[in-house]
């Protein structure tokens, strides 16, 4: 039976990427989707396909609780609105569930499903539980994590957590059947560099001169693509240039799939997207935590990976070219070592997340049952 789902999320690509899985999911099984998102999250590039069998988008304003006193009260209001204008639209879309991906946008739709008796869940891709997934945890019918274990994540909401895994896109997902790229002691070294939806200034100015330091006969054989922000790229370009490393840059990279299918080694931000996509795939990564993010949540979405041995992160404290080439070397000049690192990154993946997510969340205006309890067996941690 056709049922209506809505899923509210913040506009960034850690929120947007699983919610636009879980809407194509539920798509293909005939499912109906409305995306509630703010206006970067309902245009955000080639995720949501819309028309005739699509998705809904809708705005709804949402204020962010920061400012003090004055900025809190402006969002309370702006808050307040979004639940009246998420509640008019459930009046008529009627959905079965709502839910939320984190992000103040996911807010005012969750207050408006908990006005209109309508199942909730909630998704949260990081380690660490976020600010809005925090406030309502106690009151939706699901939690549906991406690790094991998540910090700030009560005790006592034990009995409504499923580990599902964080969804990624089937173009992504697809590339676990195929194998590693094959690395030749000479042949040409492929370098993927991304920083995540927003970018990140630090890898555009170490790793073109990290990359520099590495021995002649290494240098040579690189290949680089970089995503890089808008402010930083053309810096960035002219480093490689003088260097004499062939690189590609771009602020977005539309086709990331298909660059990751063909990397050999990710230099990227630890987003929680960016590590879902890697260890769907199987790539080898050294990961950066941005130190700003909230409650510090990139420096715990690494430690899984690393500890399996799929990465070695460095934090931006301490990440300097010289730092990077010594890393790179140690990977980059023994494919073997590589090739293992690929396959325990691969070994963290979560290859049905999306559809793990569709059931748990067509469960949820089933018959009130206590669902059960899923939880991942610990891995064995490596040196």
């Amino acid at each position: 039976m056709s049922k209506h789902f809505v899923l509210a999320a913040g506009g960034t690509g850690g929120h947007m990427v699983p919610a636009a899985a879980l809407a194509a999911e539920l798509t293909k099984r005939g499912h109906r989707v409305a995306l509630v998102s703010d206006a970067r999250g309902v245009r955000f590039p080639g995720l949501f396909a819309e028309g005739p069998g699509g998705v809904q988008t809708h705005v709804l304003p949402a204020g962010r609780l920061s400012g003090g006193p004055i900025g809190w009260a402006k969002a309370t209001r702006e808050m307040w609105r979004g639940r009246g204008m998420a509640r008019e639209l459930y009046r008529n879309f009627k959905p079965a569930a709502v839910i939320g991906f984190g992000g103040y946008p996911a807010l005012p739709a969750l207050l408006a499903a908990f006005a209109e008796k309508v199942p909730t869940a909630i998704h949260e891709q990081n380690a660490v539980l976020g600010r809005v997934n925090r406030l309502v945890a106690r009151r939706v019918d699901a939690i549906a994590t991406s690790y094991g274990e998540v910090e700030r994540l009560k005790a006592g909401l034990a009995g409504k957590v499923h580990d599902v895994g964080n969804p990624v896109r089937a173009e992504v997902l697809a590339l676990r059947a195929k194998p590693y790229p094959l690395l030749e002691e000479d042949g040409i070294f492929r370098v993927l560099v991304t920083g995540g939806s927003q970018g990140a200034g630090i890898l555009s100015k170490v790793v073109p001169d990290g990359l520099a330091m590495l021995p002649v006969t290494f240098r040579r054989r690189l290949q680089v693509t970089h995503q890089a922000r808008i402010e930083d790229i053309d810096a960035a370009r002219a480093q490689y240039a003088a260097h004499e490393i062939p690189a590609e840059l771009a602020t977005y990279l539309p086709d990331l799939p298909e660059r990751l299918a063909w990397a050999h080694l990710v230099i990227a931000r630890a987003g929680a997207s960016t590590l879902a996509e890697l260890t769907a795939a199987g790539r080898p990564a050294i990961l950066v935590p941005l130190p700003s993010a909230t409650d510090d949540h990139q420096t715990v979405n690494a430690r899984e990976m690393t500890r399996a041995g799929g990465a070695r992160t460095i934090t931006q404290a301490e990440f300097t070219s010289v730092e990077l080439a010594k890393q790179m070397q140690k990977l980059g000049l023994d494919p073997a070592a590589l090739e293992n690192a690929a396959a325990r990154a691969k070994g963290c993946g979560r290859p049905n997340a999306a559809s793990d997510l569709a059931d748990l969340v067509e469960s949820l205006d089933a018959p009130r049952v206590r669902l059960p309890v899923t939880t991942r067996a610990p891995k064995e941690a490596f040196a």
